[in-house]
């Protein structure tokens, strides 16, 4: 179902993938948009058991574009070094691909609300709660299951990494 990677020799184990997941702030989901233009827009995300979350209004095109197909992308860079003088980027991402589904019940809001905040503000567990409890009807949570995930990093990067070993 999902294509695979063309230049195999610079995969990353799903372990390294799993890493920058954890590691990264930011990433951009794609869905599919208005006329059938994708729309890809950043945002934060904590990741947990194969799975994305992340926070949005309830309303706007993001919201509207997973309603009507849950099917997304999301990619977050970990490394993006350009080489002027080797015209090239030393770079690592990944990508995911899953479903996207709006959580419905306050239990799982409330879940993906105090991971959200525990990745974002892990020194101010007492604000997180108050914020949270003030926030929870406000704020739409969406969860990203991850069915397909692909790492992958610069052809230097893995010389590196064998020159290491």
């Amino acid at each position: 179902m999902f294509r695979e990677m063309r230049r195999i020799k610079q995969a990353l184990s799903t372990e390294e993938s799993i890493t920058i997941l954890n590691r990264g702030t930011s990433g951009v989901l794609a869905v599919h948009g208005d006329d059938d233009y994708p729309y890809a827009v950043p945002l934060s995300y904590v990741h947990t058991d194969s799975k994305l979350y992340f926070h949005c209004a309830y309303t706007g095109h993001k919201l509207e574009a997973i309603t009507k197909n849950s099917k997304v992308s999301f990619c977050v860079i970990d490394q993006d070094n350009v080489v002027p003088q080797e015209y090239t980027t030393y770079f690592r991402s990944v990508i995911v691909f899953g479903k996207a589904r709006v959580l419905e019940e306050e239990a799982e809001k409330r879940s993906a609300l105090e991971k959200l905040a525990k990745k974002y503000s892990p020194n101010h567990e007492q604000g997180s709660l108050q914020e949270i409890e003030k926030q929870l009807n406000r704020v739409c949570l969406v969860e990203l299951e991850i069915e397909h995930m692909t790492g992958k990093e610069a052809i230097e990067l893995v010389k590196e990494k064998q020159l290491k070993n």
